[in-house]
């Protein structure tokens, strides 16, 4: 089985149909299969052999599915680098990866220099397309690795998670079969390829045959211009996405009559985006993902129950997520919060050079997650928090996603962080960073009051730090480790 494969199938299929729209660019699936098969023929005649890497600089464009699809034709190993990075970060990618080839757009010409690695621009690429190029014929076994992402690297150097063609396959079967996701379709692509929820999504619109608009830089007035102008059904976010784009709609108040859903990951949605989406018509589909998952593990869309929306829903289909004991690692009876572990054919196959996390990561095909969750009676899934975030003050196990809960009710907070700082007396003891919205005013003394009011005094809030904005990587993660270094205003 070879992931390349579904593209030629694709093309087979339906050679005729738009699938790619990138600005004036438009491409069918066979011009696309095509330029697929010429990347591979190029890749071929520089030496490039099953097993090596090749990495991809780039925006969300067309360039990335060409190259993509045509190095797994051939079982050549996509790495997808996160062009925000800074020049030594890449450089470490780069190397770590055993990168050998590396494409990028030419507004990156700059840090390519610097960078230890042949690269050819997506510009160059226009001139090997050819629509007679042959496809390839490449054995290659399902569980193979053909996709390597790194982690955002919050804690020590990032790790590079290996992704087989059965790993995507997989996913993408998980996210069609779970959620509504139809050849009619007209996708926004505008969450980053170099993130799971941006390239998941690339694999599952070329399975289902649904076209893609990519939108190479998030602006949320031209993601509103584009839904009208596209007629968009659907599209992936993150809720720092969100919340602009409802800021800025009635600026702006688009035809919005296409879109049918917008699913939103990669943290907690807040519950004020779920509602004021629903009063527009929209309903937000919230998933809970993972890299190392190969993307989704589990979606709430309203079909199942509309008010549990603070609940990460339901598996996505083969997908299996049951709770152990933080410590001993056996079953918890229901309700009790726990660490979330999962099992089916999304589990990655490797972390890249360290054999070790991945043994800790991944025990008798089981994926421990490092979260922790419960699952209710109705089976809906709860991610409380991670567990390294987990505060623990005077004996007692406090969860920071529990707090910042609380507080990002508060009529005065645009956002909010809580971590643990250490305390002599009580080991941790909880801290909010709290951004306040625009025009609004709150004391520390006054948020102090609104925690103890709603929960639990063992759980208050012991000091708040007003910040100007929280520090986040590049997929709107809040960086907690940061946090502690912040300068307060």
């Amino acid at each position: 089985m070879n992931i390349g494969q579904v593209l030629a199938s694709r093309a087979t299929l339906q050679g005729e149909k738009v699938g790619f729209i990138h600005n004036e660019v438009q491409l069918t699936f066979a011009e696309m299969n095509a330029r697929a098969n010429s990347f591979a023929q190029y890749l071929l005649e520089n030496g490039l052999q099953a097993g090596d890497k090749i990495a991809l600089l780039c925006k969300n464009n067309e360039h990335v599915v060409a190259a993509f699809f045509g190095a797994a034709k051939l079982g050549i190993i996509t790495v997808v680098l996160n062009y925000r990075l800074q020049g030594a970060e890449l450089q470490y990618i780069v190397e770590h990866s055993d990168a050998k080839l590396l494409v990028h757009d030419e507004v990156f010409q700059e840090v390519v220099r610097q960078l230890p690695i042949t690269g050819i621009s997506t510009s160059e690429l226009q001139g090997i397309y050819s629509e007679t190029a042959s496809e390839p014929i490449h054995v290659t076994h399902y569980h193979e690795p053909i996709l390597m992402m790194y982690t955002s690297g919050t804690t020590g150097k990032p790790k590079g998670a290996m992704l087989s063609h059965y790993n995507l396959q997989a996913a993408s079967i998980g996210l069609s079969h779970t959620i509504d996701w139809w050849e009619q379709d007209r996708f926004l692509m505008v969450a980053p390829f170099f993130h799971i929820g941006g390239f998941a999504p690339l694999i599952t619109n070329v399975h289902v045959g649904a076209t893609m608009i990519l939108m190479e830089d998030f602006h949320p007035v031209e993601a509103w211009k584009a839904i009208q102008e596209h007629q968009i059904t659907t599209m992936m976010t993150v809720p720092a996405m969100l919340a602009f784009m409802l800021k800025t709609y009635p600026m702006v108040k688009s035809d919005i009559s296409s879109i049918r859903n917008i699913s939103c990951g990669a943290s907690v949605v807040p519950t004020p985006l779920i509602l004021g989406f629903r009063q527009l018509g929209i309903p937000i589909q919230q998933v809970y993902g993972i890299t190392e998952f190969t993307g989704a593990v589990s979606f709430w869309k309203e079909s199942q129950n509309k008010e549990k929306f603070t609940s990460m829903g339901k598996p996505v289909m083969q997908a299996s997520v049951h709770i152990v004991d933080v410590e001993t690692k056996e079953p918890v009876a229901q309700g009790t919060v726990g660490e979330i572990v999962l099992s089916g054919p999304q589990v990655f196959v490797g972390y890249y050079k360290n054999e070790e996390s991945y043994q800790q990561t991944v025990r008798n095909g089981e994926m421990y997650t490092g979260d922790a969750g419960y699952i209710d009676e109705d089976g809906f899934l709860y991610v409380v928090d991670r567990l390294k975030d987990m505060i623990i003050s005077g004996g007692e196990n406090i969860y920071s996603a529990e707090l910042e809960a609380v507080l990002a009710e508060h009529p005065a907070v645009a956002e909010v962080a809580v971590v643990g700082v250490p305390n002599e007396q009580w080991g941790e003891v909880p801290r909010a960073y709290i951004v306040v919205k625009e025009g609004e005013h709150v004391t520390e003394a006054e948020i102090i009051a609104f925690n103890k009011e709603r929960l639990a005094s063992y759980k208050s809030i012991k000091e708040v730090v007003f910040l100007e904005q929280l520090p986040r990587n590049a997929v709107g993660k809040i960086l907690k480790t940061h946090l502690t270094v912040a300068n307060p205003v």
